[in-house]
């Protein structure tokens, strides 16, 4: 097939658009891929249609080939079987919710757990029909906050949701594997550069839980890998090590002391220097003192629960680790009012004793274990605890991961230390269990005619985000780089010569090439100077581009890879050349 400049629905701008902010939102947009219609809604315009369905294209065969079969449920849906796995509330404000002319509440699907459980519910009741996956490719809706980055983070987008029904946990370790190699060969083939990370599983529930991350300067998320082995990690799933408990008795007791103008952690150091201090015989250091972060957690549904979080003084707080280690529950920062109404809460000088002694819920580090010694606040103006040991002065509730984590932190198992990197999500795979098959009373007669439930996973690849992600990882100064893979046409013809006899022969190849099998697009345009063919040629990002100019007279035509080398090849043997170019780089 050829279609022609001339005729493209296209208009290219030579201009940023004012709310961009990362590359491939950028280019998309000035490339005319894309067109913002509101805030985190966006129109598919001819080129980034044929480069979304390149990409769908390569994620629907790969899951046909591990034998999912594919379905689409509607996007609309009605309130009851997401109020009965509290995911109507659970999802608070990022579900969009509406009513029919009835007063019925429906919501736009975030995702699809509820009704892939009901469907296998109503079709299927043996155990001679399992295991089955079944997978659909279809809009999905979230009412982001603050939706940005073009595609990357939108409000309406494209997902493959795929769901594993198994009657054994070994049988869902079976197709989690399946998934997880079909995942790596789908971003194999286009391309993408990635880590799969130990994740946390969140709202979705379940145990075990991986992210695929495209690695890009411009993610959102953090992620960590081993200097040594293949251990890679979100950050909110980084575990921390750590110390062994220590017995409390023998211990010095707990002193409280006036530290007048020692409001920080580092002016606290240099307090329990100057006032001779020790720990265990040595100076005092950062990572003797205990901070207390005071937050609010309100579970789905509840109210508000003041919680005090204990930190090493080293550390900042990481309130994205801190809502995924709580999740579903919402956590945010106390605020002065909340101070104000709690006369014991004194701003600076929160210590877990006080806590405690309030009835306030105290979550702490994992570094704080029985037996270990920390200065902290001690609940009144301008004084700190000297001596405060865990096990003996006050007992957590529980634990929790909200320290922040720091390139050169020890990996898990003895792998070396851990780099951070940034990444973009583009897939996120989980064994679910038997979550949703249990709150909707899925029971499956197996071979002994027992009633079992059957235990799902759940297999996510964001499709439109991953043309955002190819525009990021495979862009220059120039615009676009598409592998052969996703790029709209691999082959782009341009006319640079106003010769009608080169303006004929381009013609004639782009038939030619079509002839072969290959999708051409073809600068036709009368009116438009080489210079402006050239830099839509490079914004618009095809693989190869062929360009019958100045050479045409010698008897060849430029062959250019984009972003990589440019050579001459014969006029004659042009047809042959690129095809054997454009097959290499497959």
């Amino acid at each position: 097939m050829i279609t022609r400049l001339s005729t493209l629905f296209l208009r290219t701008l030579r201009e940023d658009p004012a709310d961009a902010e990362v590359p491939s939102h950028k280019l998309l947009v000035r490339a005319g891929y894309i067109r913002r219609v509101a805030p985190g809604v966006y129109s598919w315009l001819p080129l980034g249609l044929k480069a979304f369905r390149a990409v769908e294209n390569v994620v629907r065969e790969e899951m046909d080939r591990i034998g999912a079969q594919e379905l689409l449920f509607p996007a609309l849906l009605p309130r009851e079987p997401y109020e009965t796995t509290d995911r109507w509330t659970e999802y608070g404000d990022a579900l969009l919710r509406l009513k029919d002319r009835k007063g019925n509440d429906m919501l736009l699907g975030p995702t699809h757990e509820e009704m892939f459980a009901l469907t296998v519910k109503d079709l299927y009741n043996s155990y001679k029909d399992f295991p089955v996956t079944l997978y659909q490719i279809q809009t999905k809706y979230r009412d982001e906050e603050r939706p940005r980055a073009g595609i990357l983070r939108g409000r309406e987008f494209t997902m493959k949701d795929s769901y594993s029904f198994d009657m054994t946990d070994e049988g869902l370790d079976e197709s989690y594997a399946k998934h997880r190699e079909a995942y790596q060969r789908i971003f194999d083939r286009l391309g993408v550069d990635y880590a799969i990370c130990h994740a946390t599983s969140g709202a979705m529930g379940g145990s075990a839980s991986e992210e695929f991350l495209a690695v890009s300067d411009n993610g959102e998320d953090t992620f960590v890998r081993a200097t040594e082995g293949d251990y890679a990690a979100n950050v909110e799933a980084v575990v921390t090590p750590h110390p062994a408990e220590r017995e409390v008795e023998g211990l010095p007791e707990m002193t409280v002391h006036e530290t007048p103008d020692a409001a920080t952690m580092d002016t606290l150091v240099e307090w329990a220097r100057s006032a001779g201090v020790t720990v265990d015989g040595r100076d005092v250091e950062l990572t003797d003192t205990l901070k207390c972060l005071v937050v609010k957690v309100t579970e789905p549904g509840g109210e508000p629960e003041l919680t005090g979080v204990l930190l090493p003084g080293d550390r900042e707080a990481d309130m994205k680790r801190l809502e995924a280690a709580l999740e579903p529950a919402e956590v945010e920062l106390a605020g002065e009012e909340d101070f104000a109404a709690n006369p014991f809460l004194v701003k600076g000088y929160v210590g877990p004793v006080g806590l405690a002694a309030n009835g306030v819920r105290v979550l702490a580090d994992p570094r704080v274990v029985r037996g270990t010694t920390w200065i902290t606040g001690a609940d009144a103006p301008q004084r700190h605890a000297v001596g405060v040991v865990c096990g003996r002065d006050f007992t957590p509730d529980g634990y929790v991961e909200a320290a922040e984590i720091r390139e050169g932190d020890p990996a898990p198992e003895g792998h070396g230390t851990l780099t951070l990197e940034r990444g973009i999500e583009i897939g996120h795979i989980f064994q679910l269990g038997r979550k949703y098959t249990e709150a909707f009373d899925v029971k499956i007669l197996d071979e002994n005619g027992k009633r079992v439930v059957p235990t799902m996973g759940s297999y996510g690849i964001g499709v439109s985000r991953l043309l955002a992600v190819l525009a990021e990882q495979r862009h220059d100064e120039k615009g676009l780089n598409w592998p052969v893979s996703v790029a709209p046409y691999p082959v782009h013809v341009v006319a640079a010569n106003k010769d009608p006899e080169a303006v004929e022969a381009a013609g004639r190849l782009a038939e030619k090439l079509s002839a072969a099998g290959l999708d051409v697009l073809f600068d036709d345009r009368k009116k438009v100077s080489p210079g402006v063919k050239f830099k839509d040629a490079e914004l618009l990002g095809m693989p190869f581009i062929a360009i019958l100019g100045r050479g045409f007279a010698e008897g060849h035509v430029e062959l250019r890879e984009r972003g990589g080398e440019t050579r001459n090849v014969p006029v004659d043997s042009a047809v042959e050349d690129i095809l054997a170019a454009v097959e290499e780089a497959r």
